[in-house]
């Protein structure tokens, strides 16, 4: 049965640029005991990929965090989600790192074979739905962002015209919507990643589409995750989804008044906290940098970019975490470490999601470099 989720599964300022004009990620970031993993997580390290013993070493933190993700792959080639004990396939968590991959310039081997892994059939399928009976509009949007991201063919892969399924999935008042046995749970997360996927395809995104994102608007400039709410409340996540989106197509002016909502939404230590909490984190504070930056926000996306750089493991901490992110200031957690990871890599990066592209990546996943350690 399908869930919501609240995690994706986005510049004028070149990845390169940021790296030589801001401090790389190499203080020390020591993490305190771990905090409770929540019910769905990575799979744990022992059925990670070994690191390759060729990787080059960087001083760029998206690079460092991009090659640390691809050495958590499970077999190589995705990851998983554990409930209770068992470990399930997580689609949604292998799309994030193969944009992640891209986002950092790097890391092409394992994107090849995460992208492999999602065209299994019956990977494509158990996250997609059937195509007939089950049809799951979010998915099948993220689906086809790295599609086009990885430069595959979205018109057949995995045996799938993914574009011509979401067009199906769109419904007469322009929302992209499930079709689904068990309820439709699309919200505003789908519905940007299908404008901003549609919007790279020869069709472009629909009309109509884009005036169902641009009116769920709130008031103050902010987007819900959830349509047709009585009261409209924003929210950071998916307003830094929406304004990536609506300002692929055409619509500046709405685009323009989410980034000012997100920036009043900007904490004193220049991270972004979720909806309803009041801590940052790196999920959150990814998305919204790389909205930010790609929006011309630059003070307040360099802000968030010095928050991600903060919750990055640096060198004095264990060497098998160097370069990995942690969700939050309580420290890295391997329970969520993968998410907070890829979804920080998007504002460490600052590519945008419309023009993200893994052409001329490099193949190895690099290392955080660090001094070598003293002699006694």
């Amino acid at each position: 049965m399908p869930t919501p989720r609240r995690t994706l599964g986005l510049l004028a300022i070149p990845a390169l640029a940021l790296a030589t004009a801001l401090p790389a990620a190499t203080t020390s970031h020591a993490a305190p005991a771990a905090h409770a993993a929540p019910a769905a997580h990575a799979a744990p390290d022992a059925h990670a990929a070994p690191a390759d013993a060729a990787s080059s070493r960087t001083v760029r933190p998206d690079a460092a965090a991009a090659g640390w993700l691809a050495r958590r792959l499970v077999d190589g080639d995705h990851f998983e989600s554990v409930f209770n004990g068992t470990a399930y396939p997580d689609q949604g968590l292998t799309i994030d790192a193969v944009l992640a991959f891209a986002a950092s310039h790097g890391s092409e081997q394992a994107a090849a074979k995460a992208t492999a892994w999602l065209a299994r059939p019956e990977i494509i399928s158990g996250y997609l739905g059937d195509g007939t009976t089950e049809a799951y509009a979010g998915a099948t949007a993220k689906l086809l962002l790295a599609v086009e991201v990885r430069g595959a063919d979205p018109a057949s892969f995995g045996g799938v015209d993914l574009s011509a399924r979401l067009r199906s999935l769109q419904t007469a008042e322009g929302r992209f919507s499930d079709r689904s046995q068990w309820g439709d749970y699309s919200n505003a997360f789908g519905q940007s990643l299908a404008l901003i996927a549609l919007y790279r395809t020869p069709g472009g995104a629909p009309s109509a589409a884009v005036d169902f994102l641009a009116g769920s608007q709130c008031a103050d400039g902010g987007f819900p995750v959830s349509f047709g709410q009585a009261t409209c409340t924003g929210d950071p996540d998916a307003t830094a989804l929406a304004v990536q989106a609506l300002a692929a197509t055409g619509r500046a002016a709405k685009a323009s008044a989410g980034l000012t909502w997100l920036t009043s939404q900007q904490g004193a230590d220049g991270g972004f906290a979720a909806a309803g909490a009041s801590a940052s984190n790196a999920n959150t504070t990814g998305l919204a940098t790389q909205a930010l930056l790609s929006g011309g926000r630059l003070g307040a996306g360099l802000k968030g970019w010095s928050r991600l750089v903060k919750f990055q493991q640096g060198c004095s901490t264990d060497p098998a975490v160097r370069g990995a992110v942690a969700y939050d200031a309580s420290g890295f957690n391997a329970g969520n470490g993968a998410r907070a990871t890829a979804q920080a890599v998007l504002g460490l990066a600052g590519t945008p999601l419309t023009t993200l592209s893994a052409a001329g990546a490099r193949p190895d996943a690099p290392t955080l470099a660090c001094p070598a350690p003293a002699s006694r």
